[in-house]
């Protein structure tokens, strides 16, 4: 007589339990697995190590305004002046970028209120082609501190760059002089500017607005320079110091004011500028 054991029925595959994709999030410095959600309740800062992951523009001045905010100058777009080409058309990757990111380039200026007091911010957006400095950037820069001078409102502009944007070549460049000037008539007019860089801020971003705040604050940890520290180590042929082009770095030789975690960003730009405003 043959016995034959009944085995428990296998579950169908799609029954099986699957922990669903998008929960967890590896710290590109620590490498602990983080839940999502509980990242974005820390402002995006690593619970283990404090590294601050990248922000998207919109993620930015939702940290930054007491509430809702209008958003200025959406209708500018780049144009494919010099029909640049090189593994792609520039205007393909202007419409892919666009498609991927939602925002039409690389910054959003908004105009709301950060603790009672009337700002105008314009916040990078590096995942719109690396957050480059194109025309369109320049002018809604530009833009953003005429208006700060018509409203008489303080200019907050958060940078987070890998520097001038090179499928538009000497159009980007020119962005540099224009954004200077036009910050220089707001200081003539004491409207208080202050500069956040955020990581990575490079390049002509570094070489213009950013480092042109009447106070320049940086987020821990940060990239901040013109070139980067592999093109300079093989240009003078030596060694750099430890945490050279870091924020923490840059605030030690006097190239910042400040160093200001995430968390307390907001309430120290607040204080910041009522000391500001109060000087002018």
């Amino acid at each position: 007589m043959w016995f034959k054991k009944d085995r428990a029925p296998k579950e169908p595959r799609e029954k099986r339990s699957k922990v669903p994709e998008g929960l967890w999030v590896k710290c590109d410095n620590c490498r602990e697995i983080l839940y999502i959600k509980e990242l974005a309740r820390n402002f995006k800062i690593c619970t283990k190590c404090g590294y601050h992951f990248r922000l998207s523009a919109h993620e930015r001045l939702r940290m930054l305004f007491d509430g809702e905010y209008v958003e200025l100058e959406k209708g500018l777009r780049s144009v494919d002046a010099l029909r640049f080409r090189d593994s792609k058309r520039y205007r393909d990757r202007l419409k892919q970028a666009e498609e991927n990111v939602g925002d039409s380039d690389a910054i959003v200026v908004a105009s709301g209120t950060m603790g009672g007091i009337p700002v105008i911010i314009g916040s990078m957006e590096f995942f719109f082609m690396g957050g480059s400095m194109g025309s369109v950037v320049g002018e809604k820069v530009t833009r953003a501190a005429e208006r700060a001078i018509a409203e008489r409102k303080p200019l907050i502009i958060v940078s987070t760059s890998g520097g001038a944007r090179m499928q538009e070549g000497i159009l980007s460049l020119m962005q540099m002089a224009k954004i200077s000037a036009a910050l220089a008539r707001l200081s003539e007019a004491g409207i208080p500017y202050v500069s956040v860089m955020a990581d990575p801020t490079t390049g002509g971003v570094t070489a213009s607005y950013a480092m042109l705040g009447d106070l320049n604050v940086g987020e821990p940890n940060a990239l901040i320079g013109f070139a980067g520290p592999r093109v300079i180590e093989q240009t003078i042929r030596q060694t750099l110091p430890e945490g050279f082009q870091r924020s923490e770095f840059l605030l030690e030789h006097g190239m910042l004011d400040f160093v200001v975690d995430r968390s307390e960003m907001k309430d120290t730009l607040v204080r910041c500028l009522e000391l500001l405003w109060k000087a002018a």
